[in-house]
């Protein structure tokens, strides 16, 4: 029987790698855990994407060099830095099964997919959102809103504090440079899609407009959504968990994949987004936005195809 592949944990902008650790402690006992410092996030602003993807990429040649296969866990930006770092760490065509030593997974916790070629800011067009703000003296990108609204407003207050505590810088360079070296690594294996319903820095609905973006491309995505905030992995560690060890089982094809989750359900509940034809409820909730972002998805397929045409016409 094969081992279990090594977890490997990126974190999102502002967040240092402990934020992982409520999970990491569910997960240590059957799985090897390593969890990525982002440069980054490291009181440095010349930190750029292409450091943060270098550390990325070494954590995880140091596994599949010594014959463990991984799987990357990423988290709101991290996830731009989890996909790039995929880029030659998976398995080739016609490889034999039984060998070991390759990414075969990727789970997403509300982040995105990321888009070959573009930076993390491109898609917004260089502006940020009103949760942070560009300081150019201090090369920062800068908190705005409340860092406990943003990110741990289901968490109580004197646990919301202290994670507040631990957040850092995050550098500028990072966010708005490097887009020659991000990868589309969602497309080399199959990914998870952790959905954060109440979430205040990525709302629920462009969360599942990005899924269905990346269906539409071609992408093998299960979903799953948790009713917390921007952090499900503090505020609901045993769930988010529950969903990982789901996620492996079906990368590693230890088990048969039965579904854990329901279609609906309370406060507690792993839900599996889906239209279910008696709820109308759930074609406005789930349909309608995967359905924008499956036409986004074809749109840039389009947009892709007419570019390879114009090149290959006019060079």
């Amino acid at each position: 029987m094969s081992s279990p592949p090594t977890l490997i944990f990126i974190p999102g902008s502002w967040h240092r790698p402990i934020c992982y650790d409520p999970i990491i402690k569910l997960l240590q006992p059957k799985f090897r855990c390593v969890a990525v410092s982002l440069p980054s996030t490291a009181y440095n602003p010349e930190a750029s994407f292409k450091d943060d993807l270098d550390v990325a990429r070494d954590a995880i040649s140091v596994e599949t060099s010594n014959g463990r296969n991984v799987v990357v866990i990423a988290h709101s930006y991290g996830g731009m830095v989890g996909n790039s770092a995929i880029k030659g760490f998976t398995k080739p065509n016609g490889a034999d099964n039984s060998q070991s030593g390759y990414v075969i997974g990727l789970i997403l916790i509300a982040s995105g997919f990321t888009l070959s070629g573009l930076s993390f800011m491109d898609p917004f067009f260089g502006r940020p959102p009103p949760a942070w703000r560009v300081n150019k003296e201090t090369g920062y990108a800068e908190l705005v809103t409340s860092p406990r609204e943003l990110f741990y407003h289901d968490l109580p207050e004197e646990e919301a504090n202290y994670w507040i505590s631990q957040l850092t810088s995050q550098s500028l360079k990072a966010l708005f440079e490097g887009g020659e070296y991000t990868y589309a690594g969602w497309k080399d294996v199959p990914s998870w899609y952790i959905g954060t319903t109440e979430d205040r820095g990525i709302p629920v609905l462009a969360q599942r407009m990005s899924v269905g973006m990346a269906r539409e491309m071609g992408a093998s995505v299960k979903h799953r959504e948790l009713r917390t905030s921007h952090s499900p992995f503090l505020s609901q560690p045993g769930l988010t968990v529950e969903i990982i060890q789901e996620a492996v089982d079906a990368f590693t094809h230890s088990r048969s994949n039965k579904p854990k989750s329901v279609v609906d359900g309370g406060d507690n509940a792993i839900v599996v987004p889906g239209t279910a034809l008696f709820k109308p409820l759930t074609w406005f909730k789930f349909g309608l936005p995967m359905a924008f972002g499956r036409l986004l998805g074809r749109s840039i397929l389009f947009f892709g195809w007419g570019r390879r045409l114009w090149r290959a016409t006019f060079r």
